[in-house]
């Protein structure tokens, strides 16, 4: 079978806004469009590049006087299973996640607003409709799938779903060579469960399961608390302009 080059993708760049990450900073972006037959070869490419996935747009932080961004990815055959984590998938071994088609409902729109209102009701996401919410979802030209996680049912083992309430949605693009969380949200309560971390966790293992090298986290943001979480799942992979390195630069 041939092989075909990705086109050459055009970027634009965004106006100046406030950093949503370093306080009294401005932030810019570069972005191109993932539209037509070979948008998943150019999300594949792009995320290997540093970029981030947001519905049809591939987007990375263009910043003139700030390189604070910085791409992570977990390299999964050598992951650091602390016990720490170790404890946090006993504690939620009651939970399954089912893999299915990138499509919203009403339930995953409900969870994802108890998230917002919760943890991130300051933030650029706090204003999203429901309408917002299906196109992050469904608005996308790549391989993508939702991760549904509930309570593991008497019959999981036979239709491949859990049952009971949402307890986690996580919107995940599958690459050539890893997963790329591109957004997650979780039930706040109780926050002795871990979900955040049990959904990275649980990247993890599917990955190692489907043969992939990576899971792909977004941006680390040097001086910025809410990102630094990112530094626990080890070993963690920062993108430099000499590539893929074990240590920021």
């Amino acid at each position: 079978m041939t092989q075909h080059p990705v086109d050459a993708p055009q970027f634009y760049l965004t106006a100046p806004a406030s950093c949503p990450y370093l306080a009294g900073r401005q932030e810019r972006k570069v972005f191109t469009h993932l539209v037509g037959e070979r948008a998943a070869q150019l999300n594949d490419v792009l995320t290997q590049g540093g970029f981030r996935r947001s519905q049809n747009i591939a987007y990375r932080p263009a910043c003139e006087a700030c390189r604070a961004c910085v791409s992570v990815r977990i390299a999964v055959d050598e992951f650091d299973w602390l016990k720490s984590f170790k404890r946090t998938l006993r504690t939620n071994e009651d939970l399954f996640g089912a893999e299915q088609p990138a499509a919203p409902t009403s339930e995953q729109y409900s969870l994802f607003r108890r998230y917002l209102d919760a943890r991130h009701g300051d933030g650029g996401m706090a204003d999203m409709t429901v309408l917002d919410y299906a196109m992050m979802i469904e608005d996308t030209h790549v391989d993508t799938m939702v991760v549904e996680y509930r309570r593991r049912g008497v019959d999981t083992a036979i239709t491949g779903r859990g049952t009971g309430p949402l307890l986690g949605t996580a919107l995940t693009d599958i690459l050539s060579d890893g997963l790329s969380m591109v957004y997650s949200f979780y039930d706040p309560e109780p926050g002795w469960r871990g979900l955040g971390t049990y959904m990275i966790l649980d990247h993890v293992r599917r990955a190692i399961a489907h043969g992939l090298q990576y899971v792909y986290l977004g941006y680390w943001v040097a001086g910025s608390r809410k990102m630094d979480y990112k530094r626990r799942f080890q070993p963690l992979e920062y993108l430099s302009p000499q590539g893929w390195n074990r240590k920021p630069e």
